[in-house]
């Protein structure tokens, strides 16, 4: 009995040693607590006031207005955003940026923030100063120029924790041109908003994303348009890669039409009058230098409207504008034309060397008609005298040498009508000899007015067209 009861004894002393042992291995372990859940999950101290307090940095009371207004940094903020165009102010084609006047909202949920109006008179919604919340560090990615105006310096509260941040500032950004169609060309400018150090999984940006509805607010607002007419305004949301981290984006794209009613006028009408007067510059006789002084004054005045156009156009676009061809054509063409004009003032210059040499046939011609009136004055004076003294009674003249002298002066009048019919002929063959180069001087003119001409209507047919069928990119 003894036995059994020391036997008894040794086995409760045996479990009870046992079954300390595991529990001070539990304790160690830190299985076995008062409370189940760990302080690192706790929830009040996965915010980043803790860290804050851990850090002993909460006597900068500015840093709260820093740091993301969420009790769980795994939370979300999300900021809904809405950007209006009240004015297109400026588009420098040279400089390639856009200058634009926007009306900017936002608005973001702070949990930090809530109370009950009917514990406070009745307060729903009151502003304070921007400097004492946190506020989306939102950004343009392609504003170059900071805008000179501050900020809005006021934030709105509400009584459910909502905060509201509205903003309205001239944005100077950047703008790849696509000046093919100029002045024809539309032309399409984004504006994109996105956190500068938030990533997607800390704040999300949330639009509203019917764009007939924000072109209707755009347009209905719009209070300026420079040169240009606002068409619609898209909006899209994107997330993408940023230096290894995830960002969401929002962007919004500007579409416009310049008014290219000024440009024809002042430009490309001027420009077609020129080729037009070219060709009526072809009417003009080629045996003087009047013709080739006008040709090249009407090329330079086309010199002077390219230079004009260089100061327009951006020298950085890939591709040649279409009002850049249109010069350079109507520049060729009118070049060609003053080639033909210079040929041909050529081959007409060679009769004139060719006359000099052999002497002036019609020189030669008045010489010989003189020649000739005073030969048959001499002959008609001879016959005159003659018949006088046929009349006056001389006993030494008779009949017989009167006749003789009339023969005479037949014989002489008969040679020199033989030498009028010589002369006349010389000069006639003379004359086809040295108009060759004249004669070939026309023809080269008039099937070069044919093609000048059937060139210049189909090279304008041809450019109009692309202009209507060219895409603007």
């Amino acid at each position: 009995m003894l036995a059994q009861s020391v036997f008894v004894l040794f086995l409760t002393v045996s479990a009870l040693g046992v079954w300390s042992a595991s529990g001070f291995n539990k304790v160690q372990n830190g299985s076995l607590s008062s409370d189940n859940r760990s302080p690192e999950t706790s929830e009040e101290n996965c915010s980043y006031y803790k860290v804050l307090e851990y850090l002993n940095l909460t006597k900068d009371k500015d840093l709260f207005a820093m740091i993301r207004p969420v009790k769980n940094h795994r939370r979300v903020t999300r900021v809904y955003i809405k950007m209006i165009l009240y004015a297109i102010l400026d588009v420098r084609e040279v400089d390639q940026t856009f200058v634009s006047y926007v009306w900017i909202y936002m608005k973001w949920f702070n949990e930090y923030i809530k109370w009950k109006p009917k514990d406070l008179c009745g307060i729903r919604n009151f502003t304070v100063p921007n400097q004492v919340l946190w506020k989306p560090d939102l950004t343009i990615e392609e504003m170059i120029e900071k805008d000179k105006a501050p900020p809005s310096p006021l934030l709105q509260i509400d009584n459910h924790g909502y905060v509201v941040y509205k903003n309205d500032q001239v944005i100077i950004s950047t703008c790849q041109m696509h000046v093919y169609r100029f002045p024809f060309d539309t032309q399409s400018c984004t504006i994109t908003f996105k956190s500068i150090f938030h990533r997607d999984y800390e704040i999300s940006l949330s639009v509203y994303t019917n764009n007939t509805e924000i072109t209707k607010w755009s347009r209905d607002n719009m209070r300026a348009q420079y040169e240009w007419v606002f068409k619609n305004i898209t909006v899209q949301k994107k997330t993408e890669d940023s230096l290894g981290y995830n960002k969401t984006s929002v962007i919004y794209t500007i579409s416009m039409s310049r008014r290219s009613t000024l440009y024809c006028f002042n430009f490309l009408v001027p420009i077609l009058f020129l080729i037009i007067l070219d060709m009526a510059s072809l009417l003009i006789p080629d045996n003087g230098g009047e013709k080739l002084s006008f040709k090249v004054t009407v090329l330079l005045a086309v010199t002077v409207m390219q230079l004009i156009l260089n100061e327009i156009l951006p020298s950085s676009t890939e591709t040649i504008p279409l009002v850049v061809l249109y010069c350079i054509g109507v520049f060729g063409l009118m070049l060609l034309s003053v080639i033909e004009t210079i040929v041909v003032m050529h081959l007409m210059e060679k009769d004139s060397e060719s006359q000099e040499s052999e002497g002036d046939p019609a020189l030669n011609a008045e010489q010989n008609d003189e020649k000739i009136k005073v030969n048959c004055r001499n002959s008609l004076t001879a016959i005159h005298d003659d018949e006088t003294d046929q009349n006056t009674p001389s006993p030494k003249k008779d009949s017989s040498s009167q006749r003789l002298d009339v023969s005479l002066a037949l014989d002489l009048f008969s040679h020199e009508l033989d030498e009028v019919k010589k002369t006349v002929s010389l000069l006639s063959s003379r004359r086809e000899n040295i108009g060759y180069w004249t004669k070939l001087s026309q023809k080269i003119h008039k099937i070069f007015t044919v093609f000048y001409v059937g060139g210049v209507v189909l090279f304008l047919i041809t450019i109009s067209m692309l202009w209507i069928v060219a895409d603007d990119d």
